[in-house]
């Protein structure tokens, strides 16, 4: 699973790219991400795009031991999400195509109390463009919906 990260991660940056973009709402990009692990992946029909979430060392080992409910502070989950694609050579495969954004939920139960204890952070584009909206607050409202899962949408991938 972490060479699978690495190299769906790896895919995001082309040579010569802004190696540490600005921050995204006071939340730097974290710099080891391309080393995570896979946590989940998910579609979305409605803007028809590819995603691979992962995690770092702190939401694998909540993800393996369930402890994520709540999620501990110093979890940080990150979603890479490209538009879909056809495989040239393979027409019924969707495959990543253009990188839409790459964002990140940082969990500090104090430091963002007024988000759920998560801080929300997003990149947009090849360019790694930061998002600044807020705080937060937008994402937040999307993931309320989620709040039996510490306001987490992503279900992690079975493995046997």
């Amino acid at each position: 699973m972490r060479k699978l990260a690495f190299l769906f991660a790896t895919a995001i940056l082309p040579l010569g790219a802004q190696a540490t973009p600005p921050p995204s709402n006071g939340i730097k990009l974290p710099a080891t991400y391309k080393h995570w692990q896979v946590l989940g992946v998910s579609h979305r029909d409605d803007n028809q795009s590819l995603r691979v979430i992962v995690g770092n060392t702190t939401a694998m080992t909540a993800t393996r031991k369930g402890n994520t409910h709540p999620w501990p502070d110093g979890a940080i989950l990150g979603k890479l999400v490209w538009k879909d694609s056809r495989h040239p050579l393979w027409q019924p495969a969707i495959v990543p195509g253009t990188l839409s954004h790459i964002e990140f939920m940082v969990k500090d139960s104090k430091k963002y109390a007024d988000t759920g204890g998560w801080g929300f952070a997003r990149w947009v584009g090849m360019e790694l463009k930061p998002l600044d909206n807020d705080g937060g607050k937008p994402c937040f409202e999307c993931h309320k919906a989620a709040a039996k899962t510490d306001f987490v949408f992503t279900r992690p991938a079975p493995l046997p």
